[in-house]
């Protein structure tokens, strides 16, 4: 995602500032909105706001649903700015990367690290004030969880980190029921585990297609340590495994005939998907013939279109 105004160079060459030090302004502002990651936050809200509308059984309090929205934006903006400040060394080496802000110097890692701490008090206080604590306990947890635990202590030490680590993706599942109910329920914890079981799958495909770029800067995502066969085996076992969790709200009363018709056909074209990837790596299929961007591509339409149904369902049992 190319979101500053620099040249085009080489990964892990630093951009040179210009004389005297001229960062525009307008490139400055969408440098700063880099550092959220607003596209990853976008997945993030399309799985809180659906659940308020699950919670409150139709329509929430619209100020809360634009309230908790901010919040989110904030707290997983500041998670996202610190998780840049701590892996800028990595960020210049790899491709994807490589136009970053703090890697163009378009943002400098202390105006990053000030930011992303900003971030995180702001959206603490904002949850606290305005949706309430539990929600904001959740929020600081994710963001806590996304910056130490994912980035610190697992991304750069093993193959697991994506499992463990996507752990702090799931939380908007509960502070979005939260936000609405003040409390926990077993629909909250389903729709968590849908989401646990669902980043593997979703981020294992990305990750087979740039492994070259991870394996260059030493960080161990699985398909860098492991065959195609191996990891498009692991994504079928998470994907069965997330389809049948997907299934459980509605024989516990959650939701009704629209969300389990919902789960059942974009589950079914999932699994499709993967046994299909799957079959090509076992057949020994490499480089763009093994089409595994289509599985990373299906699954954000899936969640999307599953966590739809969630919102939808409500009105039409």
């Amino acid at each position: 995602m190319c979101v500053t105004a620099v040249e085009s160079r080489p990964a892990g060459v630093a951009l040179t500032p210009s004389p005297g030090g001229h960062r525009p302004f307008g490139a400055r502002v969408k440098a700063f909105v880099a550092l959220t990651k607003p596209r990853i936050i976008e997945l993030l809200l399309i799985t809180t706001v659906p659940v308020m509308f699950l919670a409150a059984q139709g329509v929430p309090d619209l100020w809360l649903v634009l309230t908790t929205t901010i919040g989110g934006y904030l707290s997983a903006g500041g998670a996202n700015a610190l998780n840049m400040y701590i892996d800028r060394d990595i960020d210049a080496l790899m491709d994807r990367t490589s136009q970053r802000p703090l890697v163009t110097g378009m943002v400098s890692p202390r105006e990053c690290l000030a930011f992303g701490i900003a971030l995180a008090v702001i959206s603490t206080v904002w949850f606290g004030l305005l949706v309430n604590w539990l929600s904001a306990a959740l929020a600081l947890g994710a963001l806590l969880f996304y910056v130490v635990v994912y980035t610190m202590l697992l991304k750069r030490r093993t193959s697991q980190n994506i499992v463990w680590g996507g752990i702090a993706g799931c939380m908007p599942v509960l502070i979005g029921w939260s936000a609405v109910t003040g409390s926990m329920s077993w629909a909250a914890v389903i729709l968590f585990a849908v989401i646990f079981f669902w980043t593997p799958p979703h981020y294992w495909p990305l990750s087979m297609k740039v492994k070259d770029d991870y394996a260059r800067v030493g960080v161990p995502m699985l398909p860098v340590i492991a065959s195609n066969r191996v990891v498009a085996r692991q994504i079928v076992i998470y994907s069965w495994v997330m389809v049948a969790v997907s299934l459980l709200l509605t024989p516990l009363g959650y939701t009704g005939w629209f969300y389990t018709a919902v789960a059942l056909l974009t589950g079914g074209f999932w699994l499709w998907e993967a046994h299909g990837l799957q079959n090509r790596a076992k057949a020994g299929v490499s480089g763009a013939k093994l089409k595994e961007m289509r599985l990373f591509h299906w699954s954000i339409t899936y969640v999307s279109l599953l966590f739809v149904a969630v919102a939808v369902d409500p009105f039409l049992r």
